[in-house]
């Protein structure tokens, strides 16, 4: 497929619905009312590696090998080793993928004793029976060390079917608690047709947390943590969190362990939350900090609102990254850094008491589907357009 063309579909698929508005306006894109301030480009991106097929993630496990893993969505695992792109794949599961528009491999999750365990986690999605399914399951890399994994390995863990072809979410990452913690979006259709993201009796629309280690629950292939909001019922019990439309890239901070939740918007308002235990975070009956269902006058008790939220004139499809802790850019240490796939932007967000202020950081012209991080806190951007790998680093 030429890229260009994927990742215009990508971006359409991604952001909105056929029926979303994708030049919508708005008013303010942060929380005190304000445009974003425009300042110098404050960053630059170096590239470390090239060549890749629609690259939606970059994951590196805490094995001290230095190795970045990046995802291909038609369902490939690449690793860059010493700055170059390994020939043969880490993990090949194309024959089980069902891949294209939003669809395909999504997410990757190291085991946090990866190195010791040698088990990894993906998301994707595949046709059982013309039944469109996201799939959560476990692979095994032996020895951990190992450039490339046996797909045999495979131990499913968790089946989700799906409505619609978009708003699968995609993303699964540990957690400072050890849990695997997994985004799901609200299954698709415009609007959220089927309510999903208010039904706490469905996983879809939600942020999930299970364990992966033993003892499982009765009938599952994974542990339910005793402090889940339903875990004693009234709601699924793997639900952490619910209210999203399609929480495509999240993270923690590693310093504050607070969790940072960039939910890709509907018409006209992309936003970023932060997210804690049993909270509602209001789609469809809010997109952003804006009412969507009823357009006007809708209640806001018992939702959480995003720390910020922007319209469609700054771009379609917001990108959650990370809070920087690293070295190579002094000015960015504590700010969150996200993007948007739509326009390429890369803004950061600075807390002062309880106001998030967004700023500019660089237009950069890709097409970005995620952010990355290595074990040194250093930021990575990826941009699908391309199939290119980039490292974040300060202006010159």
């Amino acid at each position: 497929m030429n890229l260009r063309f994927a990742a215009r579909a990508f971006a359409l698929s991604l952001c909105l619905t056929v029926l979303c508005n994708c030049g919508g306006g708005g008013s303010s894109s942060n929380n005190t009312g304000n445009p974003p301030p425009k300042t110098q480009a404050q960053i630059s991106l170096t590239q470390v590696a090239s060549g890749f097929s629609n690259p939606l993630g970059l994951e590196q496990p805490n094995d001290n090998s230095g190795r970045l893993f990046v995802v291909e969505q038609a369902g490939t695992i690449r690793i860059i080793q010493s700055g170059s792109v390994l020939g043969t794949p880490f993990l090949n599961i194309t024959s089980r993928v069902t891949s294209g528009g939003e669809t395909g491999l999504l997410g990757l999750a190291f085991h946090p004793s990866y190195s010791q365990n040698g088990h990894f986690y993906v998301n994707y999605t595949r046709t059982n029976a013309g039944q469109l399914q996201t799939v959560i399951a476990e692979y095994t890399a032996a020895p951990a060390n190992s450039n490339q994994v046996d797909p045999s390995t495979e131990r499913i863990l968790l089946i989700q079917n799906q409505p619609f072809s978009n708003h699968n979410g995609g993303q699964l990452t540990f957690g400072p608690d050890g849990l695997l913690y997994i985004g799901l979006g609200d299954g698709g259709g415009s609007g959220d047709p089927n309510g999903n993201g208010q039904n706490k009796n469905t996983l879809l629309g939600k942020m999930l947390r299970i364990g992966v280690d033993q003892p499982f629950a009765a009938g599952k292939q994974y542990a339910v943590p005793a402090d889940n909001p339903f875990a004693g019922g009234g709601g699924s019990p793997e639900i952490f969190a619910y209210g999203f439309r399609n929480p495509w890239r999240f993270s923690f901070d590693s310093t504050t362990s607070r969790f940072f939740v960039a939910d890709v918007g509907q018409d006209a308002f992309e936003e970023v939350d932060i997210v804690t235990n049993g909270a509602n975070y209001g789609w469809n009956v809010m997109e952003g900090t804006h009412c969507f269902n009823p357009s006007t006058g809708c209640s806001t008790t018992g939702l959480t609102l995003p720390i910020t939220d922007y319209p469609h004139s700054d771009g379609i499809a917001v990108i959650g990254g990370f809070v920087y802790h690293g070295t190579l850019v002094p000015s960015l240490r504590g700010a969150y850094v996200f993007g948007d796939f739509g326009s390429g932007r890369i803004w950061m967000l600075q807390e002062n008491g309880s106001t998030w202020t967004r700023s500019d950081l660089l237009s950069t012209g890709k097409s970005i589907s995620t952010f990355g991080r290595d074990q040194a806190g250093e930021l990575y951007v990826v941009d699908y357009g391309g199939g290119i790998v980039l490292q974040v680093r300060a202006a010159s």
